[in-house]
């Protein structure tokens, strides 16, 4: 067992922050005791079988708290990004320099470079051990509600904890804080500087990540509902032109909409149907629509995305420990 313990200036690191080690600690012990409590509350309440599926039961309250719990789970685990990066970046290394303790380290014979390495080691070790921790113990609750909203494959949190890129992203996290402590040198303000960067990373990020990957489309006459493969995640829909154009569907539900006279018909009325179906196929006749179409990933696209992300974070995380490590020579030749 004292091989795996850290020695020298990594032992030094973990001696330094012990107590932040043991909350982290404490916290995926406490999300493991709340996380199994509620999966064997649930199980106490079990599923009816219903025309050939299982079916919850209405009085299963366990489960709807689970599904509450593994919402704000899943935010949670999202801001372990932004809280890796500030934590590096503040009382790990600016710190160090605003208060000039790093001083002490270098008058024991280390070199800069072989101070900051450890500190960057131990630092993403720690990060990483908890974030796995973190997301088996999400995978837990995940899979009772996996398959609802919001809980697809595709949606935020699942995203991210059930696959890699969750580990790059604090990766990433922990190369982006160690950069802006040695730029900063003030440990609240790189703390601020270093969430914010990574707050606008996931959001980029996010917003991009099905773009990494061309969508699929399946095309139908109007009227009968477009069905994909199951487990499919929908991108966008609308109606397709003569021209070959596409269009946004809200355009003609809007304009049959403005039709029917709000006088205190109701959708049940025969007249209410008919003026609002009147001015619905007016208004695709005179758009041109010939059909409607729908884009979507499949399932077999989640791993690719995964990867493409994950290396783009891990290209991050190099290129700011490259720039760190230059500033760091730059400042403590």
């Amino acid at each position: 067992m004292s091989t795996l313990a850290p020695k020298g200036l990594a032992w030094v690191t973990v001696r330094q922050f012990r107590r932040t080690l043991w909350a982290a600690a404490a916290l995926v012990a406490l999300a493991l005791a709340g996380t199994v409590a509620l999966r064997v509350w649930d199980a106490r309440t079990p599923d009816r079988w219903v025309d050939g599926s299982w079916v919850r039961g209405d009085d299963n309250l366990a489960y709807e708290v689970l599904r509450l719990a593994m919402e704000y789970a899943a935010v949670y685990l999202l801001l372990l990004v932004p809280v890796a990066g500030a934590f590096v970046a503040g009382p790990l290394v600016a710190r160090e320099f605003e208060t000039g303790t790093y001083r002490l380290s270098l008058t024991q014979s280390v070199a800069p470079a072989a101070w900051l390495r450890a500190k960057v080691l131990t630092a993403g070790v720690a990060a990483v051990v908890t974030t796995l921790a973190l997301m088996g113990v999400f995978r837990i609750g995940w899979s009772r509600v996996s398959g609802t909203y919001p809980f697809a494959w595709g949606d935020r949190g699942p995203y991210e904890a059930g696959g890699v890129v969750l580990l790059a992203y604090v990766v990433a996290a922990v190369g982006v804080g160690t950069l802006v402590g040695l730029l900063v040198r003030r440990t609240l303000l790189a703390m601020a500087a270093t969430g914010l960067v990574m707050g606008v990373v996931l959001m980029v990020l996010g917003a991009l990540r099905w773009s990494f990957m061309p969508v699929l489309t399946v095309t139908g006459p109007v009227g009968p509902t477009l069905e994909t493969p199951g487990n499919a995640l929908t991108m966008r829909t609308g109606m397709t032109t003569r021209s070959g154009g596409r269009m946004d569907d809200a355009v003609c539900w809007d304009r049959a909409a403005a039709a029917v006279p709000d006088d205190g018909w109701m959708p049940s009325d025969e007249a209410w149907n008919n003026t609002w179906n009147k001015a619905y196929d007016s208004c695709l006749t005179d758009h041109g629509v010939t059909g409607q179409y729908l884009d979507y990933h499949p399932y077999s696209h989640y791993w690719p995305t995964q990867l493409i992300e994950s290396g783009i974070l891990l290209a991050v995380a190099a290129v700011a420990l490259l720039a760190a490590f230059r500033v760091l020579r730059a400042r403590l030749p």
